[in-house]
């Protein structure tokens, strides 16, 4: 069973980074595609980013291009979220996302069935 453990969320000011982390364990990361889905205060959640199993195809939404990067270490079993030139419209919880690399990845939350706990990231002066 695929287990997704995300860090690295916190309070940050406008116009900072943050790097979020995805450790995956029980199976070998190699074989699914990755998401990266966020959940601020009285919304949906929604797609981030997304990224093939092999690391050529990356997708984002259109508020992240720019300024987010999506990457993975297969070897290390880890995803990540580089998140630079924060807004404070970026507060939520952030949560990645596994599925098997069936078709191409996707933002779309329903696609996937592991899922991390979350890890918080609010962005304020």
């Amino acid at each position: 069973q695929l287990q997704l453990v995300e860090s690295g969320g916190g309070l940050v000011q406008p116009g900072a980074s943050l790097r979020l982390s995805c450790k995956v364990s029980g199976m070998s990361l190699q074989y699914y595609h990755i998401g990266w889905f966020r959940q601020g205060p009285g919304k949906e959640r929604e797609g981030v980013a997304c990224i093939s199993a092999n690391g050529d195809i990356t997708d984002y939404t259109e508020s992240a291009k720019g300024r987010f990067t999506i990457s993975r270490d297969n070897a290390k079993n880890t995803a990540y979220l580089q998140m630079n030139g924060l807004k404070p419209e970026d507060t939520g919880t952030y949560y990645c996302a596994a599925e098997w690399q069936i078709g191409p990845p996707t933002m779309t939350a329903r696609d996937f069935r592991s899922w991390g706990q979350g890890t918080p990231v609010t962005v304020s002066s």
